[in-house]
């Protein structure tokens, strides 16, 4: 099944725009939704129109791509496109999928439209019958169950899924928000920036920690209160 990633292209410079929207178009797997030469047109199409990808340009007048990435829906995924390498970190503090230095490679952006596909990946998961999460490890496409997944750890660009009967955990290159987006908010919880669990595989909870498959398990301050009521329910 291929999914189409809907895509916007926000660059001041009509140029530079035009160059990456070019670079959507001979792209398969996306589709170019529009084009905005400032953080104003890129906000009234985001508002009328199923945007899933974002290309932006970080140097922009009154509102920069710094701050609309603040502004829009966590669903959106955002890859920064600058001549200026010195926004880096700030752009990654914002969750951007990557972050391209212009002028911008055909190669450079492909990969990180396939990033893009990947990361879009599990949200195939809430379509499959009987509650399956649709993961893609090692160049395999896995169905998982859901009521076999224990709990997931998040590792910088990657993943690891463990699962019920399985001696290791399945690794795939996807983010943390993207999976937990991709999971029944009734049966998983993230407990740690770092871990999701499943409720109903949690048995042992002692003191900050939960115990699972012979691990503990952190549970940070900021989840401990909902968690508590959620096990306790």
């Amino acid at each position: 099944m291929t999914t189409t990633i809907e895509t916007l292209v926000v660059d001041d410079e009509p140029l530079a725009a035009a160059l990456i929207s070019s670079y959507v178009e001979r792209t398969p797997f996306l589709h170019l939704v529009g084009e905005a030469h400032s953080a104003e047109e890129a906000l009234a199409l985001l508002d009328k129109n199923h945007v899933d990808l974002l290309y932006l340009d970080i140097k922009m007048p009154r509102i920069n791509g710094l701050q609309l990435a603040r502004m829009i829906p966590s669903s959106v995924k955002v890859v920064f496109t600058t001549a200026y390498s010195d926004h880096a970190v700030e752009g990654f503090r914002v969750d951007a999928l990557d972050y391209l230095l212009k002028p911008v490679s055909y190669e450079e952006f492909l990969e990180s439209a396939m990033r893009a596909q990947r990361d879009q990946m599990p949200a195939m998961g809430r379509l499959q019958p009987g509650g399956h999460l649709l993961v893609k490890s090692e160049y395999r496409l896995l169905r998982i169950p859901f009521g076999d997944i224990e709990y997931i750890e998040g590792l910088k660009d990657y993943v690891k899924i463990f699962v019920s009967g399985e001696p290791k955990p399945i690794l795939s290159l996807m983010s943390m928000r993207s999976l937990e987006d991709g999971l029944p908010v009734d049966a998983f919880m993230r407990v740690h920036r770092s871990f999701i669990v499943n409720l109903d595989k949690v048995r042992v909870v002692e003191r900050n920690c939960i115990i699972m498959g012979g691990r503990a398990i952190p549970v940070s301050d900021s989840y401990r209160k909902s968690f508590m009521e959620r096990i306790e329910a």
